[in-house]
C-alpha cells in the first residue's frame, strides 16, 4: 500500500448544511401533531449550498404543500428561517424558528370530517 493519510477535520469553522439537533426536534413535534391528525402524510428533506428544507406533503406523489426552510446564507436577520407554499411565496420569517411556528399557528390546524 502507499501512504495512507487519515484526516480528521473536527474544527469546521463553516456553516453547517443541516438541521441540529433542537431545531429538527421543533419541526418533527410539529410533524407528529399534524400527522396524527390525519392533515400531513409525508416529508423530505432537501440539502442544498444555501438552504436545507423540511418538505411536507399531503400525498407522496405532488409537490410539497409546505417548506420549512433553513437559510444558510440570509440577506437579513429575520431571513434565517422561512416557511413557504406549495406555490413558492413565503408566508412567514423569522430569525428563531419555534416563534416562526408558534406565530403561523400550524400547530392549531385541525382536520374537519
Amino acid at each position: 500500500m502507499k501512504n495512507i493519510r487519515l484526516i480528521v477535520d473536527n474544527d469546521r469553522k463553516a456553516k453547517q448544511p443541516y438541521f441540529i439537533k433542537k431545531e429538527l426536534q421543533t419541526i418533527l413535534n410539529l410533524y407528529a401533531k399534524m400527522v396524527s391528525n390525519g392533515t400531513w402524510k409525508d416529508y423530505s428533506l432537501y440539502t442544498g449550498n444555501k438552504e436545507i428544507s423540511f418538505n411536507i406533503y399531503k400525498r407522496a406523489s405532488e409537490k410539497p404543500i409546505l417548506r420549512i426552510l433553513k437559510n444558510l446564507k440570509p440577506n437579513y436577520k429575520n431571513e434565517k428561517y422561512l416557511i413557504k407554499d406549495k406555490n413558492g411565496k413565503v408566508i412567514q420569517k423569522s430569525e428563531n424558528l419555534k416563534l416562526l411556528i408558534d406565530r403561523t399557528s400550524l400547530g392549531k390546524i385541525e382536520l374537519i370530517k
